[in-house]
């Protein structure tokens, strides 16, 4: 009965090697490995033929999935090929550390969205407040092989490891095992009292592993984080066999949840905030499957991937590329070259001085973006079974790259497809934005995709809303509807009849209709645009519902009632937020063109042109009212008249310019007649009055870009034009008179 230590580094394919090599030399009765041991039932997943990596154990605390803990796996992680190496051969395995239940009650409750907690997987565990003994961060215990593969001159771990695997064989990890002895012994008291816990459960589960096979006879094997291994000795286990139960006894506890979820490689980058993370996930997954040529076949994938990309990667250029990654490695005195000399040689030979190619192969090669998978049979809430049965039917897959999906509302599968989205929306897994749709209204809708390893937690935090993607989206909405504002609920219910949740939407209407009442105007103008679109195409793409236009009405009108004094006296600001809000319910209202509402509306504009309505809105409803030709040219040239009559304030005249010439002058590029009518006014003006008038003119015109400026330019020179060549000579017309008439023979 021995006990065999294997310390690694998580997530190093070098290490995940040498733990195969000395797993098929020892062949231990049973294996351990460093994590949660109340994760040992979902040990035989691992097994299944649909588990295929990065995956994660998930665990959270029960009804309350917002306090959750990962332990990710890679298929080049020592634990991941350690624990496939027994269930392969039937060997027993389990996991050893701190239970999570117990992690969970000692830690803050992380949200999901932070990704997994760094102290449940590797070098750089998140403390509990420092102690006296812990007041100084420990950069050795951070990462201590990383810090010995830089000291031997390696910026890349792995290629330190390769070559040391090289010169040391199979006795690679007793070497790693006295050099950490002595990094712990030189850097004792700094050991968290955390890891003195974790470490003391780890003997605690080694020394029942030990009982059990000397009854039968066997080895035990350990996988295990390289700062571990020195508390994890014979004489250690031997020495805190008292000790260990003491420490133990006591520590708090809550009911936890665990399952087994699918991960991806960008969440076990460094960048990801991962306290385990390693910089290149797809050049560690490249060391392990690559055991020969390595260098080769890494810048023959980049040549690849950047020709794909449409730009020059040439066989010659791998060959230049692979001579001077081996040349840099020389040259800082390494044997192997590592990431940072085949990067160096890659922006040499394929990029010269454009960064554009590294950027092109960052998710790709670098990160390698893989999204894992697991079998159906793994234990899940009945709302992620419902998911995956709707991902089934509709032939979707969840994938950890960008793709882009076009939807035909007019097809059930493309009408369903989009329903999903929406729900998922609802509930607060952005599994799919909406990118682009060409046409409010239209049958067509673009959609991005890309699933997050913590939508898994989002789902179990969902479930509190019901059993099945319909139920919990429908609940979510009315809990939504219960405590939202006016705008707020016009864009629900715009997603709940986007979503195809009829009750939801009833609800949602009813709750707009009650707080209409009470709410303000700029309020009651947010809410118009989405009712509008609504109201117009709701029927076209074929979602039920009740008929939004009453309730339009209703807000129409007391909006039209407010205005008016919502536009009085007010400051520069608030008058830029009210004009925007005042353009969008104008573009709801003839959008939907009910007569009843364009009334309310139109006797409203009409109102806001009077004395005391901030100049910036009465400009802006001259040029509104003048578009829907209920104001004359003669009315308008009176408008501008007053409005810019010498002795005005500059700024008041601007802003009347700025609301009648459009955001970017928009009225005057679009609308010949009013510059027309802007020109007329301008050109009536004598000298004094023109110099009045031009620092406000300046202003405003300013405010248009020069490309739209020259344009202005040219359509003012043609509309010159046309005034000359109305313009009659009589005289020289007489003269074409009696030639004509000498001609026809008439007479003089």
């Amino acid at each position: 009965m021995t006990l065999h230590l294997l310390p690694i580094r998580h997530h190093g394919p070098g290490s995940a090697r040498s733990v195969l090599t000395a797993l098929e030399a020892l062949a231990p009765a049973t294996l351990l490995v460093e994590g949660p041991p109340d994760a040992d039932p979902l040990i035989p997943f691992l097994a299944h033929q649909g588990t295929v990596p990065p995956v994660a154990v998930l665990a959270h605390v029960h009804l309350s999935p917002e306090q959750s803990v990962f332990y990710p796996l890679a298929g080049f992680s020592p634990e991941w090929v350690a624990i496939r190496w027994a269930l392969e051969r039937g060997v027993p395995v389990g996991f050893m550390d701190l239970p999570a239940a117990v992690t969970l009650a000692q830690e803050p409750s992380p949200l999901a969205s932070q990704g997994p907690l760094p102290e449940v997987e590797g070098q750089a565990p998140a403390e509990p407040p420092a102690t006296d003994a812990e007041a100084a961060p420990n950069p050795v215990r951070a990462d201590p092989l990383a810090l010995l593969a830089q000291a031997a001159g390696y910026s890349d771990f792995e290629r330190w490891w390769d070559a040391l695997v090289e010169s040391r064989g199979e006795g690679i990890f007793g070497a790693v095992n006295e050099v950490m002895a002595a990094l712990r012994e030189e850097d004792e008291g700094h050991t968290s009292e955390r890891d003195l816990l974790r470490e003391a459960q780890m003997r605690e589960i080694i020394r029942a592993a030990l009982k059990r096979v000397g009854q039968t006879g066997g080895d035990v094997a350990v996988v295990c984080g390289a700062w571990h291994a020195p508390a994890l000795t014979p004489e250690m286990l031997e020495r805190e066999k008292k000790a260990d139960p003491v420490r133990l006894k006591g520590l708090p506890k809550v009911k936890t949840s665990l399952t087994v979820t699918p991960w991806t490689h960008g969440r076990l980058t460094q960048a990801s905030g991962y306290g385990a993370g390693i910089t290149s996930p797809g050049w560690y997954a490249h060391l392990f499957r690559t055991t020969a040529h390595v260098s080769e076949s890494w810048l023959t994938r980049s040549a690849r991937l950047l020709r794909e990309k449409g730009l020059d990667a040439s066989s010659a250029q791998v060959i230049d590329a692979t001579r001077l990654a081996d040349a840099l490695a020389a040259l800082r005195g390494r044997s192997l070259a590592g990431l940072d000399e085949l990067t160096d040689a890659t922006q040499a030979v394929f990029a010269w001085d454009s960064d554009t190619p590294l950027r092109l192969l960052s998710e790709q090669l670098f990160v390698g973006e893989v999204l894992g998978s697991v079998p159906a049979e793994v234990p899940a809430v009945p709302l992620a079974q419902d998911l995956a049965a709707t991902l089934k039917t509709l032939r979707l897959k969840q994938e950890a790259t960008i793709r882009e999906i076009s939807l035909d509302l007019r097809e059930d599968a493309g009408l369903n497809k989009s329903q999903l989205f929406h729900r998922l929306n609802l509930l607060g897994i952005p599994w799919a934005r909406e990118s682009y749709a060409s046409g409010t209204g239209t049958f067509k809708e673009e959609w991005t995709l890309r699933w997050e390893p913590e939508y898994a937690v989002r789902l179990i935090e969902a479930s509190r809303f019901g059993n099945t993607l319909v139920r919990a989206a429908n609940t979510a909405a009315i809990s939504r509807a219960r405590r939202a504002d006016l705008a707020e609920l016009s864009k629900l219910l715009e997603v709940t009849r986007l979503s195809g949740l009829p009750d939801a939407a009833r609800f949602t209407l009813q709750k707009l209709d009650e707080r209409a009442a009470s709410a303000d105007t700029p309020a009651l103008l947010d809410a118009l645009p989405p009712l509008a679109r609504l109201a117009r195409y709701g029927d076209v793409r074929s979602r039920e519902g009740d008929d939004p236009r009453p309730v339009f009405r209703t807000l129409t009108a007391r909006a039209a009632a407010g205005l008016p004094n919502a536009a009085h006296a007010l400051k520069d600001d608030a008058a830029q937020d009210l004009q925007k809000q005042v353009a969008e319910a104008d573009r709801a209202v003839r959008l939907l063109d009910d007569a009843e509402a364009t009334a309310e509306w139109v006797l409203a504009l009409h109102a806001l042109d009077a004395e005391g309505t901030a100049p910036l809105l009465r400009g802006d409803v001259v040029a509104r009212l003048r578009d829907r030709s209920l104001l004359d040219d003669d009315t308008v040239r009176g408008r501008l008249g007053a409005a810019l009559a010498p002795g005005q304030d500059v700024p008041t005249v601007a802003a009347w310019l700025d609301g009648f010439l459009g955001e970017g002058g928009v009225t005057l590029l679009h609308d010949s007649a009013a510059l027309g009518l802007l020109d007329d006014w301008v050109v009536a003006l004598d000298e004094e009055q023109f110099g009045e008038v031009l620092p406000a003119l300046r202003r405003s015109l300013s405010r248009i870009s020069p490309p739209e400026r020259r344009r202005l330019g040219e359509d003012l020179r043609g509309l010159e034009r046309e005034t000359a060549s109305a313009e009659v000579n009589e005289e020289l017309g007489m003269l074409a008179v009696a030639i004509g008439l000498r001609m026809l023979g008439v007479g003089e």
